[in-house]
């Protein structure tokens, strides 16, 4: 029985540890790849973040705020600052905690324990510096750093170390008065600022007495604001929250008959956020913009917010006050791209305003056209101008101009030459390879899903390839993060040897060894990544000044679904104004034809042998012989080499009402790399709003060029809830269909398009999405496209192709 009760012991030793971890780091929020700079600090070397913690918990030479861990370095840092006192900065593979009590900016009963960065008085006079003695002397000479130790008498922030019933107070910098008390907000008070955006209360009942349904459920009602997608939009439980700008917020019910509800959350009587007002120019989308502009772009005068003429809005004062909706001037309320205004001309809603950009940037980030780039990048990536917006762990990536989840100066006013244009990836800084910052809260920065760019090879490393494919060496490639990579490659993406795995010179480490990671294939120096590192392998190095750096481990690549060989040019132009494709990097993409060889609609291949596209193309006959398939062509005049025709066996019409239809050929198409199948997404599956997809097709271009040849343009998803707004198509979307486009209009699908895809980038992937449907004419302002939601339709279209295969 002794080494029974020595394993019951070592067990309830083990849980106690881990019991004691939770409940430290509990006290932490995270940050993966954040750092702070601060000039006081204490290292430590420790093996575990919870000895880092433990360290922070009892440092002795400062009130420790937040600690920094390097895993990889087993180095602790602890720090008397936070995000709240100094910048934070980017660097690999270092997580920030920071101790939650001192990013609250709320008070709990009287607010002794307050340890928020609030400076102001109740009547707005800035706090006096606790240390110092002007212009009022502390109260009896105590109220000082020295004298309350526990107070957190630093800086000039309101505390009470002496348990006034009012609360926090300061001494203020006004002679005339010498202390008063501050305004800050009870943590059990539930109450919003201005729109609710940032409320993160509990309240999950309507104004109306609906209960609220889960954000990550999608019954009984199917919607796209899924909180593992907009993290940055704490879509917690089934509270109301407000994440696409309305007036305050929302929530969907549990009530089949009501999608969603308003709820009555009142307002706060603290202060609200302060906005650093910009009077002459506009940074980033022109949220801050104060100043006196109210004309349009076109010249048309803005309509007053305050009023009702000619256009009825809810952007009105008392929806939306802090947003500075004063007189006619123009605004950016509800996050658009750049402030705008509702017109006095009856005949236009509304526009974008001309406002000077700051900096030296030539006008929004988005309005220069897409260079057309291969997705690769060369060097460390400085140069890269490639499209992707997705870190390599999947994450989106934050616009550059926006200061949230993470605020930062990687700006295009800072860097004007570094095309920080939406959220594409690029390497402004000269780190190792294109990054960008994420909408997730914890993870401030990643490296982006690229390839470095192929390189021609020398006659050595072709003679070594030859060697290594001839004894049928292990794939020297990697899937993913590479956690299961157990390729040759020992070097690292600088070109420096790796240490072995089981040396302890040049440098010493503890936590990554063959006996701590036995099944993880480090018996040699190769690169490997026992730790999941999101960027991929990586190794120890050689150098005695380089710690451990990545290795450049290519990804695995080869003819699937939604992974074109040649990489598009995600072009953020428009079919209907001209953004030719580059060939054949669209290869789903087919022409449905006349059988006399005219095309009038588009279609997706989704398998060798069947083809998606819209009922309304097949109004003419219900036939099959009256139709064609044309696959693996760039021109709509299909001269190319590439191209294969196919008859039609079969036609199934969509269930009910619906504009989806399956095309079944009279033989499979060769998949190669000009003809290759779009993936299906998951059942019931609704895209994110904000997610950048993509429409292709030969239609109409209204005469603006570059007909004949296959087109394409980007743009975002817009939730179903927004799309049946009054002012855009006023409930007439159903379940079954999506909306997408630009709300000003200039890029959208259009006539000849019909039937064609709408697929949406995710995980290195192109996924079928959308089919081309209907819309109130081409590419209007406030009518996006409409499109037939393809999840809604997997069931039926995987039972169809069984059954009739």
């Amino acid at each position: 029985t002794g080494p029974v009760i020595f394993s019951v012991i070592l067990s309830i030793c083990y849980l106690f540890v881990l019991l004691v971890s939770a409940v430290v780091l509990d006290e932490y929020a995270k940050t993966e790849g954040a750092w702070i700079l601060s000039l006081v600090k204490r290292e430590y070397s420790v093996g575990t973040v919870l000895e880092c913690a433990i360290k922070c918990n009892i440092e002795p030479a400062f009130t420790c705020r937040s600690f920094m861990y390097v895993e990889k370095d087993q180095e602790c840092l602890t720090i008397p600052a936070n995000g709240k006192i100094e910048s934070v900065l980017r660097r690999t593979s270092t997580s920030l905690y920071e101790k939650k009590e001192y990013l609250m900016e709320c008070v709990n009963g009287i607010g002794m324990d307050y340890r928020g960065t609030k400076s102001k008085t109740n009547s707005g006079k800035t706090c006096q510096r606790w240390a110092s003695k002007y212009p009022h002397k502390p109260k009896y000479a105590l109220m000082t750093p020295s004298t309350h130790p526990k107070a957190d008498l630093e800086s000039n922030f309101c505390r009470n170390p002496d348990g006034d019933s009012k609360g926090p107070w300061c001494y203020t910098t006004d002679p005339d008065t010498r202390w008063e008390t501050c305004n800050v907000q009870n943590c059990s008070e539930e109450c919003m600022h201005c729109s609710g955006k940032n409320y993160r209360g509990k309240i999950s009942t309507t104004e109306n007495g609906y209960t609220c349904q889960h954000w990550n459920a999608q019954k009984p009602h199917n919607h796209g604001y899924i909180p593992s997608a907009l993290l940055e939009k704490y879509l917690e439980e089934n509270y109301c929250r407000n994440p696409d700008g309305d007036p305050r917020p929302w929530c969907f019910t549990t009530s089949p008959s009501k999608r969603w509800d308003f709820c009555s959350i009142p307002r706060c009587t603290s202060d609200p956020p302060r906005v650093v007002e910009e009077l002459t120019c506009a940074t980033g989308d022109g949220s801050a913009y104060r100043g006196t502009i109210g004309v349009t772009a076109s010249g048309k005068a803005c309509q007053v917010w305050a009023t009702q003429t000619p256009q009825q809005h809810n952007r009105t004062p008392d929806n939306y006050p802090c947003k500075g909706l004063e007189l006619n001037y123009c605004r950016n309320p509800d996050h658009e791209k750049m402030p705008w205004c509702f017109t006095t001309d009856p005949e236009t809603r509304w526009e974008y305003c001309k406002v000077p950009s700051c900096g030296d940037v030539p006008g929004p980030d988005y309005a220069a056209p897409p260079p057309a780039e291969e997705d690769c990048y060369v060097g460390d990536g400085t140069d890269y101008r490639g499209m992707v917006t997705e870190t390599i762990s999947g994450k989106r990536c934050q616009s550059w101009s926006s200061m949230t989840p993470h605020s930062h100066n990687k700006t295009p006013q800072v860097f004007p030459k570094a095309d920080l244009r939406r959220n594409l990836c690029r390497n402004p800084d000269g780190d190792r390879a294109p990054w960008c910052y994420t909408t997730d809260p914890s993870v401030r920065w990643e490296f982006c899903s690229v390839n470095r760019c192929p390189t021609a090879p020398n006659i050595w490393s072709q003679m070594l390839s030859l060697i290594l494919f001839s004894v049928d060496w292990l794939s020297d490639c990697k899937v993913g993060n590479g956690g299961t990579y157990r390729g040759p490659t020992s070097m690292t993406m600088l070109g420096v040897t790796c240490q072995s795995w089981s040396a302890q010179s040049p440098h010493q480490h503890a936590s990554f060894t063959p006996e701590s990671h036995p099944d993880k294939g480090m018996e040699s120096n190769n690169c490997r990544n026992p730790d999941n590192d999101v960027n991929g392998p990586w190794c120890y190095t050689t150098d005695r000044n380089q710690k451990w750096d990545y290795c450049q481990i290519p990804d695995c690549a080869g003819l699937k679904c939604g992974q074109p060989v040649t990489k598009p040019r995600r072009c953020f132009g428009r079919i209907v104004g001209g953004c030719v494709s580059k060939p054949h990097s669209w290869p789903w993409q087919i022409s449905l034809r006349t059988n006399t060889g005219v095309h009038f609609c588009g279609g997706t291949l989704i398998a060798p042998q069947w083809v998606l596209t819209a009922v309304h193309c097949l109004e003419s006959s219900k036939r099959p012989s009256a139709y064609m398939v044309v696959l693996g062509t760039h021109t709509e005049g299909a001269n190319e080499p590439s191209k294969q025709e196919r008859k039609l066996e079969k036609l199934i019409l969509g269930p009910g009402e619906t504009d989806i239809a399956l095309l079944k050929l009279e033989s499979p198409a060769i998949i190669n790399d000009k003809v290759l199948p779009a993936c299906l997404p998951e059942k019931d599956y609704v895209v994110p709003p904000g997610t950048e997809c993509y429409v292709t097709g030969w239609g109409e271009t209204q005469g603006t060029g570059g007909e004949g040849l296959l087109k394409e343009t980007g743009f975002p998803v817009i939730e179903n809830k927004v799309c049946n707004r009054p002012a855009y198509l006023n409930n007439r979307i159903k379940d079954h269909e999506m909306c997408a486009g630009n709300i000003e209009g200039g890029a959208d699908s259009c006539q000849g398009d019909s039937g064609g895809p709408l697929v949406c980038h995710a995980q290195n992937t192109f996924v079928l999405q959308g089919v081309t449907s209907w819309g109130l004419g081409c590419a209007n302002a406030m009518k996006p496209g409409v499109y037939v939601r393809v999840s809604k339709f997997t069931d039926w279209i995987n039972s169809q192709i069984k059954m009739n295969s």
